[in-house]
């Protein structure tokens, strides 16, 4: 952010916000709009603070209620956060991640989103019914438990839980903690082939409301897939869940003639 010999000056100061008092769309709105497009172009990049919503209100010759009403909005879309002695501060453009067989955690640092990995649990643990017919093992083998929180920016986007045959991987929890799963299976010479992948939308229970930095309720996506290597042999199975605020998956589609 700029400063001067005055203190320092909102990144607001060199954006052309200009609101239609005479259109029906509601002030807040016309605002919300325009921030969101700044953000979403870079005229507001990730790390930037607001200012004071007072100083705004002036200079747009609007009501506080409007001002914090607009911000609100782009706080509940994932695009600003409120910081406790800090302000309002811009977070990033929304993710949008390509449906194919990759890394979340190389996909988000292609886009520039700075992952960070928390590995939650590393364990053994005895296959469930659902795990075992996922990686066609028998009820009760023991594979290895995954849970990690990624996070971009240093706030949370997705709570993975993955599974692996105890002979693919040895996944050691610092490695985990600076890579993606992918990238350490191929570095230990599993090739990966192709996956059955579902995505869905449910409800945020409490507790992952919490873990996520959500409220209980919010919208969540998510994603369950089972990948396998060259052999066909299936080699992770993974239940992923994406807060919808922070997240989206991008589909490109095409016409069959």
């Amino acid at each position: 952010m700029a400063t001067t010999g005055a203190g320092p000056v909102s990144p607001l100061a060199s954006l052309d916000l200009t609101l239609d008092r005479a259109s029906p769309i509601p002030l807040y709105h016309q605002l919300a709009q325009q921030l969101e497009a700044a953000i979403e172009r870079g005229a507001l990049p990730p790390g930037n603070l607001l200012g004071n919503e007072v100083d705004l209100s002036h200079r747009l010759g609007l009501s506080r209620p409007t001002v914090r009403q607009a911000i609100q909005s782009l706080v509940d879309k994932g695009l600003l956060v409120r910081r406790r002695g800090v302000g309002t501060q811009v977070v990033h453009r929304q993710v949008k991640r390509p449906l194919e067989l990759s890394s979340l955690y190389d996909d988000l640092e292609s886009a520039g989103q700075q992952p960070t990995t928390r590995v939650l649990r590393n364990a053994p643990v005895p296959a469930s019914a659902e795990v075992a017919a996922a990686l066609g093992v028998p009820e009760h083998t023991e594979v290895t438990l995954l849970e990690r929180l990624r996070l971009t920016h240093g706030l949370p986007v997705a709570f993975l839980t993955n599974y692996l045959p105890t002979d693919v991987l040895t996944p050691q929890t610092p490695r985990l903690e600076t890579t993606g799963l992918y990238r350490a299976m191929r570095a230990a010479g599993v090739t990966l082939h192709s996956a059955h992948q579902t995505v869905g939308a449910r409800s945020a229970t409490p507790g992952e409301a919490a873990l996520l930095d959500e409220h209980p309720g919010a919208a969540l996506l998510t994603m369950r897939r089972t990948a396998y290597d060259v052999t066909g042999r299936p080699v992770e199975y993974g239940t992923h869940i994406y807060r919808a605020s922070r997240y989206a998956f991008d589909f490109q589609l095409l016409v069959r003639s």
